[in-house]
């Protein structure tokens, strides 16, 4: 029989254990949980100390995928480093991190943060498999549960009515709930707002210069993905793509705003 890799530095974790969005127990600083369908494992934190999660259950403290020959036997490692918890990928494909950060099987490691953090291990065809991650926080509390406060609203973001008027034909697709949607060129945006306001003045240059300093407003208050040093090249799309998804997001853009975008005569 194959030896298990699994050792008694840790304690297994159960397939019927709740997610650790929920929390963890009371626990020392650093410690760690990790969790997938087929159980789980929690360690304390000492410096070298490693976790391993993939297909093959014999050899890895995690088990993941284990009916899919796409996840590798050994699919990645958690190590204990200069006081953070670190992963890597030793498998075939890559892992999906929060942000839609993949990491590559020659990608640096990444440092995990306290607190939940949820990770999907690509599969075969459009399967992925879902690892999650506690580490505890300085306090090794678990989060205060808020189950009658008010609820948070979201920041909506002020737009003026020739930012909101741009900003709804560069998101229509958006809007519209198309499948795939992408933002439209600043010459599709021009066009039609030139035949929406024939004396607007809706030049190419203009519509770029009333949606990039939303960008960059947006930006400066903290709202990530929406500069070109940020994403890397080529930027394509990108940029516009994240405005609306934080516009939509936070209920700064809504589907009723595409009326806007109607002719009088189509009243």
């Amino acid at each position: 029989m194959q030896q298990s890799r699994v050792d008694d530095g840790g304690r297994a974790l159960p397939p019927s254990h709740g997610s650790l969005a929920f929390g963890v127990p009371p626990s020392a600083p650093g410690t760690i949980y990790v969790l997938g369908i087929a159980g789980g494992f929690v360690v304390a934190p000492r410096e070298g100390r490693t976790i391993l999660f993939g297909r093959n259950r014999p050899d890895v403290h995690v088990c993941v995928g284990e009916d899919d020959r796409k996840v590798s036997r050994v699919h990645g490692i958690v190590i204990r480093r200069e006081g953070r918890w670190w992963m890597r990928t030793t498998g075939k494909r890559p892992i999906r991190l929060p942000g839609s950060m993949e990491l590559h099987p020659e990608s640096e490691p990444v440092p995990l943060a306290e607190g939940y953090t949820a990770v999907f291990v690509r599969g075969s065809g459009q399967r992925e498999h879902l690892l999650e991650f506690y580490v505890a926080g300085s306090d090794g509390q678990r989060p205060v549960l808020r189950t009658y406060d008010e609820t948070d609203p979201p920041q909506v973001w002020r737009l003026s009515p020739d930012e909101r008027l741009a900003l709804v034909a560069l998101a229509q697709r958006y809007l519209l709930q198309e499948s795939y949607p992408q933002p439209l060129t600043w010459r599709q945006v021009a066009h039609q707002l030139s035949e929406l306001q024939p004396d607007g003045r809706w030049t190419v240059k203009r519509v770029e210069h009333v949606v990039v300093p939303v960008r960059a407003r947006l930006s400066r208050a903290g709202v990530s993905g929406l500069m070109r040093e940020e994403v890397g090249e080529p930027v394509g799309n990108t940029l516009n793509d994240n405005l609306i998804r934080e516009l939509m997001l936070s209920n700064s853009l809504v589907p009723p705003d595409l009326a806007l975008l109607d002719r009088p005569d189509e009243g």
